[in-house]
């Protein structure tokens, strides 16, 4: 199966295996009109940015490798602070601003989910320079 945008349509994936498979910053796998669903892998040492989404909720899932998430109301205030591995899943609510930084020794392989979605369709970013110069 390929890595690439299969939404809207109806879909049925392993989305471990999937998650596993991405080496890339970002790929959207799926984006339909209310939910996206994107991989993503971080590599060691990185992290994935400070950032909020104002008017989205997100849910992260991590399928391999550890790392710190961080979250607060401010950008200079991060007061939620939990380690995470696979299995753990990260839910961020709208407003707030967060980051993950892979603390491990492998890249961090995750997926989240966005509702509404964040991203355009079909978006793929190999690094996280490619990300930032996109937003």
């Amino acid at each position: 199966m390929l890595l690439q945008d299969y939404g809207p349509e109806p879909f049925v994936v392993d989305i471990e295996a999937m998650t596993r498979r991405n080496n890339n910053y970002r790929t959207a796998l799926w984006t339909g009109d209310y939910l996206q669903m994107t991989l993503m892998s971080i590599r060691v040492g990185e992290d994935i940015g400070l950032e909020i989404h104002p008017d989205t909720d997100q849910f992260l899932r991590i399928e391999q490798g550890r790392g710190i998430v961080k979250m607060g109301s401010k950008k200079d205030n991060l007061t939620f602070q939990k380690q995470v591995c696979p299995g753990y899943v990260i839910l961020v609510p709208a407003k707030t601003w967060h980051n993950v930084i892979n603390t491990g020794d492998v890249p961090l392989k995750m997926y989240t989910i966005y509702a509404p979605p964040h991203h355009p369709w079909g978006t793929v970013q190999k690094t996280k320079a490619d990300a930032q110069e996109a937003e």
